[in-house]
């Protein structure tokens, strides 16, 4: 695998996988000697969990998305080459010769720090309900996990706590929608921030139009969930 960066103008659309119009990029490729991707599979290599590896041991179709989110996030493109000589994948980031703004002061965070507050994160990645709960019990708050949303639902039928922190994609079983409008016939009016590795979908606004909270994109961090969780629960 070789990954390389240079800076690039186009002074005129690029035709590739994907449309890139003109203008100054800084271009990051990720390029390999394999055996290329098929057309078939080309067509398809960024939908989410779609993959050729198995399932649970090699991969979870997942990773392809997640960049495409992100350049996607910073207005960018991706173009991807493939023979059967090998496969780049070349990302797109709009370059800028704007100055870079003074930073703003740094946020302490006292500013964020919770009180015993009861919160349940809900999140199929068992990697991502520890990093929350570590990230939240170091902040103050009282957290515990569940790897589903039927398992969310189950909890809060004999449990009451004082916010949700919602994966909204877990393919295995209902998504973060689903599960909150389950949960709100129990408990209604409970507060919610809803959480994902992709850009906001249709049914992360749904999700909100029933009363969730703020949308927070993956990964977690402190200063992102911590402020996130304490400006829901102020409400």
């Amino acid at each position: 695998v070789t990954i390389s960066t240079m800076n690039r103008y186009l002074d005129e659309p690029l035709k590739g996988y994907e449309d890139v119009r003109r203008g100054e990029y800084t271009v990051l490729t990720v390029s390999d000697d394999g055996s290329g991707i098929s057309a078939n599979d080309l067509e398809r290599i960024f939908e989410p969990f779609y993959t050729k590896k198995v399932m649970g041991r090699s991969g979870t179709g997942l990773g392809l998305p997640v960049v495409w989110n992100t350049v996607q996030d910073h207005g960018g493109y991706i173009n991807v080459k493939t023979s059967k000589k090998g496969t780049a994948f070349e990302l797109y980031f709009p370059a800028t010769r704007d100055e870079v703004a003074d930073e703003r002061d740094a946020v302490s965070v006292n500013d964020y720090l919770g009180n015993g507050e009861k919160i349940l994160v809900v999140d199929d990645e068992e990697r991502q309900r520890e990093i929350a709960c570590e990230i939240l019990t170091k902040l103050g708050y009282t957290a515990k996990a569940v790897s589903s949303g039927e398992e969310a639902v189950e909890y809060l039928k004999e449990q009451s706590v004082d916010l949700l922190v919602l994966d909204m994609i877990m393919p295995k079983g209902i998504n973060g929608r689903k599960t909150y409008e389950r949960i709100i016939k129990i408990h209604p009016g409970q507060k919610a921030i809803i959480a994902s590795g992709f850009s906001e979908t249709a049914d992360v606004k749904k999700a909100q139009r029933l009363g969730a909270g703020k949308y927070i994109k993956k990964p977690y961090t402190m200063e992102k969930i911590g402020f996130a969780v304490k400006e829901e629960l102020e409400k």
